[in-house]
């Protein structure tokens, strides 16, 4: 395994840093995909709500890089939330991409008012022990969507995917991850708010440390022991992102507390709780 990779709970890997893909589409996409992973990024995350699995497939195809080294991750929709729907889903994004297999597959949003969440897990296992799915995750997911589905299966997801940045630390929801033995992986993890790369915090620990607050961020993450997800379109951006490796450790003790404290509550759209929050 790489230095720095994580194990999950179901013994597959995962790399300490990931890229995202929405909002690219088509040849975007896919040239986009092949230039990041050309830079080193070996996690490329997408979803069948990003409408983009087969530009981001032929992206990982032609990249060059032996498929057994990339990690492709992709997410059931709401509205293919029924065992049935699940499994042919899976098999319709193996289609989509050119995949022989999915390395790991997420529900997107719990939906709990639907109630099928547990169900689409199942399925999903089945898929997994069928060989089509490597490892079975979720996103979004609040530790009591956690617990059912270990009281249902036996098992708890690998990874949960959820939006995590410094105005949202998630502290909570981080510690019951790890108690359940789940992976946080985060989702706007420099928070698309253009106020958080200007806050006066990280801007002044980005000059004690002589490197961008978006490095900061990212390396506040990979210390918390989350795998970040960030976007970027040009090769500078995606460049400097996947350098906070080169960095971590970078910051002191103060440091990660004082990013910590920036939390306020505040999400990228305010009605996604993932309590009531119902996306299809």
């Amino acid at each position: 395994m790489p230095p720095g990779w994580h194990t999950l709970n179901d013994g597959t890997t995962l790399p300490p840093i990931g890229f995202g893909t929405w909002p690219l589409r088509g040849v975007e996409a896919r040239d986009v995909v092949a230039a990041a992973i050309g830079h080193g990024y070996r996690l490329i995350d997408s979803a069948e709500r990003y409408e983009n699995e087969g530009g981001v497939g032929a992206g990982l195809r032609t990249s060059g890089v032996p498929r057994e080294g990339l990690r492709f991750t992709t997410k059931i929709r709401g509205d293919h939330q029924e065992a049935g729907a699940t499994r042919q889903t899976v098999e319709e994004s193996l289609f989509r991409t050119g995949l022989d297999y999915l390395d790991l597959v997420l529900i997107h949003w719990p939906l709990p008012r639907l109630d099928k969440y547990s169900e689409v897990f199942g399925a999903l296992l089945q898929a997994k022990a069928d060989g089509l799915v490597r490892s079975v995750g979720v996103s979004n997911f609040l530790p009591e969507h956690l617990d059912r589905l270990v009281a249902d299966h036996g098992v708890a997801p690998s990874v949960n995917q959820i939006e995590l940045h410094p105005y949202l630390p998630q502290v909570d929801q981080l510690a019951a991850d790890g108690e359940r033995g789940v992976r946080t992986e985060a989702w706007s993890p420099l928070g698309r708010a253009g106020d958080l790369l200007e806050d006066p915090v990280i801007c002044a620990i980005a000059r004690a440390h002589d490197v961008g607050p978006g490095t900061v961020v990212l390396d506040w993450e990979i210390a918390r022991g989350v795998v970040p997800l960030p976007k970027a379109s040009s090769a500078e951006r995606r460049l400097a992102n996947l350098a906070a490796l080169d960095l971590a450790p970078l910051l002191s003790a103060d440091d990660l507390a004082a990013i910590t404290a920036l939390g306020r509550g505040q999400r990228v759209n305010p009605d996604q709780d993932p309590a009531t929050w119902e996306e299809f």
